[in-house]
């Protein structure tokens, strides 16, 4: 058994103590009862091998669509015409909530400048993009942006998980590789186990000074002087461990330097030939753009990448930051 699985059963037989103490105690609970007998069924199915298997094609539902509903016995293809319009305004109502939780587009704060892309693959994105500003003698903007493993609903569950995680963390002032320990070690205790998350975690000074802390992410570009360098992953993905270590990089940036943060989204895009957009393509990018306001500079990331998948589809969610010195 899967811990995917596991967790699953935990799910049903917890639905199933509840339900059976409710119907106890109700006299009308036909409604209940015919609820509990379909989480009967789900694990007698469970027992037998055959649970997440559609009742009409006989193909795997799927994990994700099993943890949306664990007692769904047809796979998106069979759904009625009622359950499938319900999923739709479930999809519709999460990525409406997701996108309320992004920052602005385009923000000014502290002597620095920021701009990003966020697209999702489908209706929502397991790609986690935050700038959190801190007004005050202490003024600064820490900025996020990670990837959660998996697509879809999960994924974008896993985000908003660490949203929150971050952004509670945030308010004690914690040292910044304090900060991303703690929330790798929550994160790792809240979650189930086949789930993790890469990210950048920075702090930007008013002062000019910013420090990274790459937890397993893709290697953010730093254009400081006309020099292109690469910050390499000083820690595991999130999730994967309790107790990770991490170290941070703190660089000063003058006027007109630049961080680069992407997903790999980006990065492994691939075009009709099967060929992986890479750093290294980036990388070059950046450096004839380096005089862009960071606005342009992303679209410029866009652009590129578009002419360079020549029609191919995205296969991942996609985020491009930039972080300008003003």
């Amino acid at each position: 058994m899967t811990t995917t699985d596991g967790f699953l059963r935990e799910q049903l037989l917890d639905r199933r103590q509840r339900l059976e103490f409710v119907v106890a105690g109700s006299r009308e609970h036909s409604d209940l009862v015919q609820l509990l007998d379909q989480v009967d069924s789900a694990l007698e199915r469970m027992n037998k091998g055959t649970y997440g298997i559609c009742d009409l094609c006989h193909e795997d539902i799927g994990k994700e669509w099993l943890l949306t509903n664990p007692l769904t016995r047809f796979c998106l293809e069979h759904l009625s015409p009622a359950e499938r319009s319900f999923l739709e305004e479930d999809l519709e109502l999460a990525s409406q909530i997701q996108r309320e939780m992004l920052p602005k587009p385009h923000l000014v704060f502290g002597g620095w400048e920021i701009a990003y892309h966020y697209k999702p693959l489908g209706a929502v994105s397991g790609d986690y993009c935050d700038v959190v500003t801190r007004d005050g003698e202490d003024q600064s903007l820490l900025l996020i942006l990670g990837d959660a493993s998996g697509k879809g609903l999960a994924a974008s569950m896993l985000m908003a998980h660490l949203r929150a995680i971050f952004r509670a963390l945030n308010s004690a002032s914690l040292p910044l590789t304090r900060l991303v320990e703690q929330a790798g070690r929550i994160f790792r205790e809240s979650a189930m186990a086949p789930y993790f998350a890469t990210l950048v975690c920075c702090r930007a000074n008013a002062s000019g000074t910013i420090e990274l802390c790459n937890a397993g992410h893709c290697r953010p570009l730093l254009l400081c002087g006309g020099k292109m360098t690469r910050l390499e992953a000083s820690g595991v993905p999130l999730g994967l461990f309790c107790e990770g270590r991490y170290s941070a990089e703190e660089v000063q940036l003058d006027a007109g330097d630049t961080v680069l943060l992407y997903t790999d989204g980006l990065s492994e895009a691939r075009n009709p030939a099967e060929d992986e957009y890479g750093e290294a393509r980036l990388e070059e990018l950046v450096s004839d753009c380096e005089s862009l306001p960071v606005a342009e500079l992303v679209g410029a990331c866009l652009h590129d990448l578009t002419e360079f998948r020549a029609g191919m589809p995205l296969r991942d969610d996609l985020t491009v930051m930039a972080v300008h010195r003003l």
